[in-house]
């Protein structure tokens, strides 16, 4: 060619250098070739449109499925696209092998990629054999596929950073590892080291605080979003002179950097440097490639479970309180645990309130649901209980006026979805006396576990949950806690959790409260772990969902002999004492006073006297409904060592002595002081300032005719 002659058109250079091109756009389905491309693929030597279906016929199936590959990490790199292709004829026989070398481009709003490229036939290599002298079999891509099925499944497991730095730093890729691996993130305009392997300890200091503007490959990949392969030393050193000699003294031969991208922006950047060379074929950084992906989104589900657990621990530690200072006399310990799942802090919450009549409030309550509109409502009601008790009301004023604070709260739609209410219990307990009064609002009644490890539940009078209805009254109920008895109040998820309903669950708790042996905190411990331990699996509940709830409760001691806590209290009388209140309103506890009886006696040694006791018991109380105006007082104690004495004594307001009367065959009333007379070891009728008392007792015995009660008659 003379100068000044024109050059020769490009089809007519790339044909004397026996390459042909080719246009694919994949939004029509349509492959043009040239002449000599077509004959590449083994068709006539003429220019042609053809379809996907007739090119993919020419081509082996496999290279076939490894070109979408390619063209996707071209695309994300923005590189050139290079793969190897056997051309079949039309018996499967492969006729050549030829190169396709493209540059792919993708077009969003039609969702299809355009590549223009080249097509030239390749001596074919000795089989097995790549670029760089490594081996690329069948083996080397099952295994390949193999790694990452591992490392996805591996990487997908790990619930905190440092579990997924643990994983990447352990990741063993096929045929090609990296002995030095780096997690780089972003914090402002500035790259941190979120964790490193294969390096000493201090070894990232300089690169700990980079800025995004600094000539280093991972600043770079920050701010292009695309990776970055050097392949040796020369490469580093020519590309980034700047801070070359920043990774010059590791004596790594060859660099890989590449973007963590999470749903389209770029997190950090990830460090693979190895000590030999590598050429960074199509194959190996489509491994590279697709672990960055993966590493990713493992770092992202990482930092939103962190986030989200130093949230809850924040939602936990601002709604729930301390329990403040020491109580003169007595012990209180709490736990709360989340056990609901999604958001760790739900609608279970506790307080202990001081009052300014030196008196300590117990508040344990339970607001429906789960959910961040429970937490949050949670936290409102337990400020508003809290400023009603310190304003000086009276238990069940407390509760009215948070019942209404929380319907005006908790009906803020029209969607009937939307109404929430909650359960609570609050008792007011003056720490001298160890007296208490209990409103209740739909919730589990307060336990009692005396020094002996006799367990009772407090049947205590109740309203509706708060924020039903506004108009609510909550009646009281006077408990009286004995030195060395200790007071439980929790919520429904201490009994339901592990598949139990309340009657089971509750005898999971009764065992643990009846072999308690230790201080408060070591009873608490006990408790959680009965519910939570390895034990609550071997013992679920008869529900088969297996029921998960929070867990709240609180656990208050008179200090006494037998609780284990603080100093010894001198125990006075009563060994066991319960005491009841039945309404003229509410005739049906006269039933709950049998249970209470009947649980404060379980160790009595005859089971007639037990018997007599519960009769005798209904026969009082019903005298007192129905031959009086006023309510009936239940007390019953149980004293003495060895052979013991119950002393049950029900009292009322009224002046009217019962009297002993001899009915008839037929008269269906006035047997009740004949029973108490034949069946009582000792009985008697005392006059009160106010009203009268009927009291009985029994002393223990094995049931037989010879067990008589004390020589002197036992009198009051």
């Amino acid at each position: 060619m003379r100068t000044g002659e024109p050059l020769p058109a490009v089809e007519q250079v790339l044909a004397s250098l026996a390459t042909g091109l080719w246009h694919w756009d994949t939004s029509t389905g349509l492959v043009r070739v040239d002449a000599e491309a077509s004959r590449l693929l083994g068709l006539p030597a003429e220019a042609a449109t053809l379809t996907e279906p007739q090119v993919r016929a020419r081509l082996h199936p496999v290279d076939w499925n490894e070109i979408t590959g390619v063209v996707q990490l071209a695309v994300a790199e923005s590189t050139l696209a290079e793969v190897r292709i056997r051309i079949m004829d039309e018996h499967g026989r492969i006729v050549r092998v030829v190169r396709s070398r493209s540059k792919p481009s993708y077009d969003r709003r039609k969702r299809a990629y355009e590549l223009i490229g080249t097509l030239q036939e390749v001596t074919e290599p000795v089989p097995g054999v790549s670029v760089n002298g490594t081996t690329v079999t069948g083996d080397w891509r099952r295994s390949r596929e193999a790694f990452l099925l591992d490392a996805g499944r591996a990487l997908a497991e790990a619930r905190s950073t440092a579990e997924v730095l643990r994983v990447a730093a352990a990741l063993s890729m096929p045929g090609f590892s990296p002995d030095g691996l780096a997690v780089f993130g972003v914090s402002g305009d500035r790259l941190t080291v979120i964790g490193h392997h294969g390096h000493r300890p201090g070894d990232e200091g300089p690169f700990a605080h980079m800025s995004v503007d600094t000539a280093y490959p991972a600043a770079d990949v920050v701010r292009t979003g695309r990776a970055v392969y050097l392949a040796s030393p020369d490469d580093y050193g020519r590309r980034y002179p700047l801070t070359w000699p920043l990774a010059q003294q590791f004596g790594r031969q060859s660099w890989a950097f590449l973007p963590l991208t999470v749903a389209g922006r770029t997190i950090g950047a990830w460090m693979a440097a190895f000590t030999y060379p590598v050429a960074f074929t199509p194959d190996e950084r489509s491994v590279l490639t697709t672990v960055a992906r993966m590493l990713a989104q493992a770092l992202s589900r990482a930092g939103a479970a962190e986030s989200e657990r130093e949230l809850t621990d924040g939602l936990q530690r601002s709604m729930l309180p301390t329990l403040g200072p020491e109580i003169p006399g007595m012990t209180v310990t709490a736990r709360y645990i989340p056990t609901g799942g999604g958001l760790q802090v739900g609608g279970d919450w506790y307080d202990l309130i001081p009052l300014p009549n030196g008196r300590i409030a117990l508040v344990i309550g339970d607001v429906q649901g789960h959910d961040v509109r429970a937490a949050g409502l949670m936290g409102q009601l337990r400020t508003a209980l809290r400023a009603y008790a310190s304003e000086g009301h009276r238990p069940d004023a407390v509760l009215s006026r948070a019942s209404r604070f929380l319907h005006g709260i908790g009906h803020t739609g029209d969607d009937p979805a939307d109404v929430r209410f909650a359960t609570c219990l609050y008792v007011e307990v003056d720490p001298v006396t160890g007296v208490a009064e209990a409103a209740r609002a739909g919730h589990l009644d307060p336990v009692i576990r005396m020094p002996d490890g006799t367990v009772l539940v407090r049947a205590t009078a109740g309203g509706l949950p708060l924020g039903i209805d506004p108009d609510t009254d909550y009646p009281t109920t006077r408990l009286a806690l004995e030195p060395g008895e200790i007071m439980m109040i929790c919520t429904d998820g201490l009994m339901e959790t592990g598949g139990h309903d309340l009657d089971t669950g509750w005898s999971r708790i009764r065992r643990i409260l009846e072999g308690h042996d230790g201080d408060l905190d070591e009873l608490a411990d006990h408790l959680v772990q009965a519910v939570h331990g390895p034990s609550s699996h071997h013992t679920t509940g008869p529900l088969a969902d297996r029921r998960e709830d929070d867990i709240a409760f609180l656990l208050l001691c008179r200090q006494g002999e037998g609780c284990g806590c603080g100093d010894a209290v001198a125990v006075r009388a009563p060994v066991r004492r319960t005491m009841l209140t039945v309404a003229q309103a509410e005739p049906e506890r006269i039933a709950v006073a049998r249970q209470h009886l009947r649980e404060l006696l379980h160790d009595w040694a005859s089971q007639d006297q037990l018997d007599s006791a519960v009769l005798l018991v209904s026969e009082m109380l019903t005298n007192v409904l129905v031959h009086t105006d006023a309510d009936a007082l239940l007390v019953a104690e149980v004293t003495g060592q060895g052979r013991r004495r119950l002393r049950v004594e029900v009292t009322d307001t009224s002046d009217d002595l019962p009297h002993k009367r001899h009915p008839g065959e037929l008269a269906s009333s006035g047997r009740g002081l004949v029973l108490i007379e034949l069946l009582a070891d000792a009985w008697g009728v005392a006059p009160r300032g106010e009203g009268k008392s009927i009291w009985f007792d029994l002393y223990e015995g094995d049931g037989s005719e010879d067990s008589v009660g004390p020589e002197d008659g036992a009198g009051p």
